[in-house]
């Protein structure tokens, strides 16, 4: 089993308010769709080192995050955010995974996470993932298709295999590492830790 999606890259620092805006957003938080517009918005894409433009592959056109989040959603393709060290520290603002989840979003790739952040992705059944070595980070193209390898095995303490395959066509392989124990694991393949707890 493999999650195959296409890659948003978050450059530098990106805290739980660069993911979900807060300000006059606040207004919306008790209607997900209308705050999921704040997705990212102020954010630095680290293809063009601008705010809230990220380049669309159905299009080939530059656009607004939560939009092309849309365009993904609708057109069946899922993705992920690339980013560095402590990707969501500050508030423990639960928007800022319950939005990408909401968006289509499968998977968080990062150098390191804050750890709030990365439990509230889990709930949402997200793939909060790590690079086993932070080095990698360097290996992602923007337009890469990334495949997460490893999932019909999922379990604690097992890494699993991220493949990005580039726009010329060449690819590279490495380790992902995951925080994940059983029970989170469950809330994974449920869809989320309510969905889990629905089952019961």
């Amino acid at each position: 089993a493999q999650v195959s999606t296409q890659s948003t890259g978050v450059k530098g620092k990106c805290t739980t308010d660069h993911i979900s805006a807060a300000g006059p957003w606040l207004k919306f938080r008790g209607h997900l769709n209308n705050i999921s517009n704040n997705f990212l918005i102020t954010a630095t894409n680290s293809e063009n080192g601008e705010m809230n433009s990220i380049k669309n592959v159905v299009s080939g056109e530059f656009g607004p995050v939560p939009g092309t989040a849309r365009d993904y959603k609708a057109a069946g393709i899922g993705w992920v955010v690339v980013g560095d060290e402590n990707y969501g520290e500050g508030s423990s603002r639960e928007h800022a995974a319950l939005e990408p989840r909401h968006l289509g979003g499968k998977a968080i790739i990062v150098r390191s996470f804050a750890r709030i952040h990365e439990t509230n992705l889990k709930k949402q059944g997200m793939l909060p993932l790590t690079f086993a070595d932070p080095a990698d980070y360097e290996k992602v193209q923007p337009g890469d298709k990334v495949s997460i390898l490893g999932l019909k095995e999922f379990a604690p303490g097992v890494p699993l295999t991220c493949k990005l395959t580039h726009p010329d066509g060449s690819s590279d392989e490495f380790s992902l590492n995951h925080s994940f124990n059983e029970n989170q694991i469950g809330w994974f393949k449920a869809g989320s830790a309510l969905n889990k707890m629905a089952e019961k």
